[in-house]
């Protein structure tokens, strides 16, 4: 309740200041009305999360070098993630500023950005527990992810895996509304590994080092970035503009050791499906 109780505070907070708009927009309409709505969820640490009552983590940093350098006003909503990408789909946002993680069927209605860190998937357990020691181990057993994640699409990927290793079939998965309820259910026993992004599950093995522990990847290395409308071409590469600068300024690289505990320095300098494979047009 208490973090529900915060997210609610933080939308009513940033939502008085970002009026609903009905449709996405180009870049030159954005510099005629004078303003581009962003929507951002808060409960994907360390990206995006609350603290104090305050919206805060690494996409609140790039949100106000942003602010700084755009010759119009950026209006943030913060929403459930659920709700975000169909928001921008639907053209109810014109940007997703959130740490979104690549895919190919995503990629057919979004453009996405230059990547801001890597997204490949791991799976994360109890600590200590010997039962799982490799990916052989995931068949046969039930688990977690969170409902619309990214890796919810690529489990025929994983079930194939566990297969070649020697393991027994991937259970359906339990979906959750937040990794955060996925991972207590996991300290709690009731399922045995979740499937997260590797920077996520390393904030949560940071905070909790006595409870979780990372296990292999399980799928081929994949990428977090923002994104807007497919076709909406103009503002992608106006925002790609931004993301060049601040990485080549070095400080892209700064908010990763800040907020990630390490730095990708080998990231596409586009949009990129898993595998580092490029986005059909």
């Amino acid at each position: 309740m208490a973090r529900l109780s915060a997210v609610i505070c933080a939308i009513m907070l940033v939502g008085a200041a970002a009026p609903h708009t009905s449709e996405a927009a180009t870049l030159q309409e954005i510099k005629a009305r004078g303003y581009l709505v962003a929507a951002t969820e808060d409960n994907f640490p360390p990206f995006e999360f609350i603290k104090d009552g305050k919206p805060t983590g690494m996409d609140h940093d790039l949100f106000a070098l942003l602010k700084e350098q755009a010759p119009f006003e950026i209006r943030q909503q913060i929403i459930p993630w659920q709700g975000l990408l169909t928001g921008v789909a639907t053209q109810q946002y014109d940007l997703a500023l959130s740490a979104g993680t690549i895919s190919a069927q995503r990629a057919e209605q979004f453009d996405f950005l230059m990547p801001i860190a890597e997204a490949t998937h791991y799976y994360v357990k109890r600590k200590g527990d010997k039962s799982i020691a490799a990916i052989k181990d995931l068949g046969d057993r039930p688990f977690g992810l969170q409902q619309s994640s990214s890796i919810h699409q690529r489990l025929p990927e994983v079930a194939e895996l566990v297969r070649k290793s020697g393991g027994g079939k991937l259970h359906e998965p339990k979906l959750y509304a937040s990794y955060s309820d996925a991972f207590q259910d996991l300290a709690l026993g009731r399922i045995d590994f979740v499937l997260n992004s590797i920077v996520s599950s390393m904030d949560l093995v940071r905070a909790r080092p006595n409870d979780f522990e990372i296990g292999e990847a399980v799928v081929a290395p994949g990428y977090h970035a923002w994104a807007v409308k497919r076709g909406n071409d103009e503002l992608r590469d106006y925002l790609n503009a931004f993301f060049k600068q601040i990485r080549e300024s070095g400080k892209l690289y700064e908010l990763q050791e800040k907020w990630i505990g390490r730095t990708f320095k080998d990231l596409p300098w586009e949009a990129r499906l898993p595998g580092n494979q490029p986005i059909p047009r």
